[in-house]
C-alpha cells in the first residue's frame, strides 16, 4: 500500500499540471474537481485492481493523499 502515496502523487500531478505533498489539499483547495475526482478514483481501481466501496466515496476520505491511502487501507480491513 505504501507504493499507492508516490503513485498518487504522480498521478495528480499529471491531472492538476502542479506536484502535490501528501498533505496538501486536494478538494477544498480546488486542485481537484468532480471529474478529476472520479480519474483519481478510476486509477486507484486500476491499481489495486478492485472497486473502491460506495460507502468510502466521500470528498473527506480523498481530501489528501494521506487520506486517500487511509481510506484504501480500510478496503478488505
Amino acid at each position: 500500500m505504501e507504493d499507492l502515496r508516490p503513485f498518487l502523487q504522480e498521478t495528480i500531478a499529471d491531472m492538476a499540471f502542479k506536484k502535490v505533498g501528501f498533505g496538501d489539499s486536494l478538494i477544498e483547495s480546488g486542485l481537484l474537481d468532480s471529474i478529476t475526482l472520479v480519474e483519481v478514483i478510476v486509477a486507484i481501481e486500476e491499481k489495486i485492481g478492485k472497486p473502491v466501496p460506495q460507502h468510502l466515496l466521500q470528498n473527506e476520505n480523498f481530501e489528501t493523499i494521506d487520506t486517500i491511502v487511509d481510506t484504501i487501507s480500510k478496503i478488505d480491513a
